[in-house]
């Protein structure tokens, strides 16, 4: 058996061992579903909820605002590494501004965002970018002060200009690091998306878990909770994906 198929099985297997041990610790306990549902409460719910069509809308408005929030912090964040890394000066007058932007707490801009974008998709959406922009924007300036010196010096030998070296080496001997950004990123862009609808959002997985809270539906919250888990690991997988996908020219290389 292969060892990547061998782990896999490993990994299932635990789940199911941890799954089954909290199903029966709940049932033996006699733990209220208030406090703990059993994973076939949890279950139940989840399957209920997508069958009638209630989680699907909020599913959306999740994936909506991660990805659009992720799209607009990475284009931003891997402009700016691009701008600093090849900048000195930029890079003096800039980076203490974007390291007080990533200081202050996200959550305690949430209330301004919703004074000022009003209530709705967009306040979350700018909350998710300003969280994903500032993993890539440092893993993108490492990755391009990184480079081979003598690959560089050989570029410069060449006569290559500014432009010609950042897209023909800087770029492509730095991908592998601004793509673990960007994985970095697209958890933080799920993290920021729910907690962001958190504050006075209607929609989203995040508002369904602040909506169970308030009926007391731990089912539903722990069925919410499973929905955001599984796409943060679908969305981490498709990452993976693209990166062995765009790698695999520059392996082939080697």
């Amino acid at each position: 058996m292969k060892p990547a198929i061998s782990s896999r099985l490993l990994s299932l297997a635990l789940l199911v061992l941890l799954v089954g041990a909290w199903e029966v610790t709940v049932r033996q306990a006699g733990i209220s579903a208030l406090v703990l549902p059993a994973p076939s409460a949890v279950a139940k719910t989840l399957w209920t909820s997508l069958a009638t069509g209630y989680l699907w809308p909020h599913i959306g408005a999740t994936l909506a605002e991660m990805l659009l929030g992720l799209a607009l912090g990475g284009a931003a964040g891997l402009a700016m590494g691009v701008a600093l890394a090849e900048s000195a000066l930029l890079d003096r007058v800039f980076k203490p501004y974007v390291i007080v932007s990533q200081v202050v707490p996200k959550l305690a801009l949430a209330p301004l965002f919703v004074l000022w974008f009003g209530f709705g998709m967009a306040p979350t959406i700018v909350m998710t970018a300003l969280i994903c922009f500032f993993p890539l924007m440092e893993n993108t300036l490492t990755s391009l002060r990184q480079v081979d010196p003598n690959r560089l010096q050989l570029f410069r030998m060449l006569g290559a200009s500014r432009a010609q070296t950042l897209l023909r080496l800087k770029l492509p001997a730095g991908l592998p690091g601004i793509l673990a950004g960007l994985r970095v990123a697209l958890v933080l862009a799920l993290v920021g998306a729910v907690v962001g609808e958190f504050i006075g959002a209607s929609r989203g997985l995040g508002a369904v878990i602040i909506a169970a809270q308030g009926m007391m539906d731990t089912p539903l919250m722990f069925a919410a909770l499973t929905a955001i888990a599984a796409i943060g690991l679908l969305g981490y997988q498709a990452t993976l994906m693209l990166e062995r996908r765009l790698l695999r020219p520059y392996a082939d290389q080697s």
